[in-house]
C-alpha cells in the first residue's frame, strides 16, 4: 500500500479528532431538566438539607393534584436548635405525618432523616402537575432561626428507595450503653 494512502485517513482522524473535542467545551447546551438527585445545599453555615426527593410513584407518574412523600435530610453543626416551620411550593401544602400542621425539631449538632423509618415525616399534597422519575419542583423550606431555602426536589427512580446518606447505628441497639 502506498504511503500517501495511510497518510490522509490519519490526518482525517486527526483533524475530526481535533475538531469534535473543542465542540462540547465551546457550545453551551441547555441544561437538562430531572436527573440525579441534587447536591445538598446549605441555609447558613450551620444547616444544611440534603439529598431532597420525593418517594418514587407506585403506578410511575404522579398526576395532578395527588400527594407525595418528601424525603430529606437535614444536619445542624451548630450550637444551637432549629425547627423546619414551613414548605412550600407548586401544591396545596405539606403535612406531617398525622395530617397536620407541623413544626420539626433540628437540634443542635445532630441530623434529622425526614421521612426515614421512625422519624418524622412531610407529606406535599395536591401536587399542581404532574410528575415523573427524575422530575423536579421547587420546595421552601423555612426554618425558625436559618430561614428559608429553595431546592428542586426530585421524584426519586424507579425500585430506588430514599434513603438517609448515612447509615448510622440506633442508639437503642447500641451494645456500648
Amino acid at each position: 500500500m502506498p504511503r500517501t494512502a495511510l497518510a490522509i485517513p490519519a490526518a482525517l482522524v486527526l483533524t475530526v479528532c481535533a475538531c469534535t473535542a473543542e465542540q462540547p467545551l465551546s457550545t453551551p447546551a441547555p441544561e437538562v431538566a430531572g436527573g440525579a438527585i441534587g447536591p445538598d445545599e446549605a441555609v447558613t453555615g450551620d444547616l444544611s438539607v440534603l439529598q431532597v426527593q420525593l418517594e418514587y410513584p407506585l403506578d410511575g407518574l404522579y398526576e395532578e393534584g395527588e400527594d407525595a412523600r418528601l424525603f430529606l435530610g437535614i444536619a445542624n453543626s451548630g450550637a444551637e436548635d432549629d425547627t423546619l416551620v414551613a414548605v412550600e411550593g407548586p401544591f396545596a401544602g405539606a403535612v406531617d405525618g398525622d395530617g397536620g400542621a407541623f413544626a420539626i425539631a433540628v437540634p443542635a449538632d445532630d441530623n434529622v432523616y425526614v421521612g426515614a423509618e421512625g422519624a418524622p415525616s412531610v407529606t406535599l399534597v395536591g401536587l399542581e402537575r404532574s410528575l415523573r422519575s427524575s422530575q423536579s419542583i421547587p420546595v421552601a423550606l423555612e426554618f425558625a432561626r436559618a430561614g428559608e431555602v429553595t431546592v428542586d426536589a426530585m421524584v426519586a427512580a424507579e425500585r430506588q428507595h430514599p434513603e438517609p446518606p448515612y447509615d448510622f447505628p440506633d442508639p437503642a441497639e447500641d451494645p456500648s450503653t
